[in-house]
């Protein structure tokens, strides 16, 4: 799989997440057949266009400990991504260490590998690359 199909797979497979569920980019990574490649996820993500269509509901996947990732010093992106999460409803929480953190228990979304739609992007069978976040 190459990088646009890697890139489309991951777009497809966000726009199952129903509102007011989120799920890790490591599932993500699953769920296309590249479980290792969930850093990858992220850079998808990171770098889509706001003006995609149809929209990328982007702000549904966090990280695997719950936590909406920093997006770096002097960026909005997690805030961003808690107002339009608690926009739908989503309840997000500041943990101790001041993170942002949504509990998978009430608003996740892990559906088995296999059980979704993957589109005419497939899934691939692959090993190398990033550990899981």
């Amino acid at each position: 799989m190459d990088s646009a199909e890697f890139h489309a797979a991951v777009y497809h497979v966000v726009r199952q997440i129903p509102p007011q569920k989120v799920t890790s980019y490591s599932h993500i990574a699953k769920l296309i057949g590249m479980p290792r490649h969930s850093r990858h996820v992220g850079q998808a993500l990171k770098y889509l266009s706001p003006n995609t269509t149809p929209p990328v509901p982007w702000h549904r996947v966090i990280s695997a400990a719950g936590v909406i990732s920093s997006r770096g010093p002097g960026t909005d992106g997690a805030q961003r991504q808690r107002q339009t999460l608690e926009a739908e409803g989503v309840e997000v929480t500041q943990g101790r260490s001041g993170d942002l953190r949504v509990n998978f228990g009430a608003w996740g979304w892990f559906p088995a590998v296999g059980s979704i739609d993957l589109g005419e992007h497939g899934g691939a069978q692959g090993s190398e690359g990033e550990d899981d976040e």
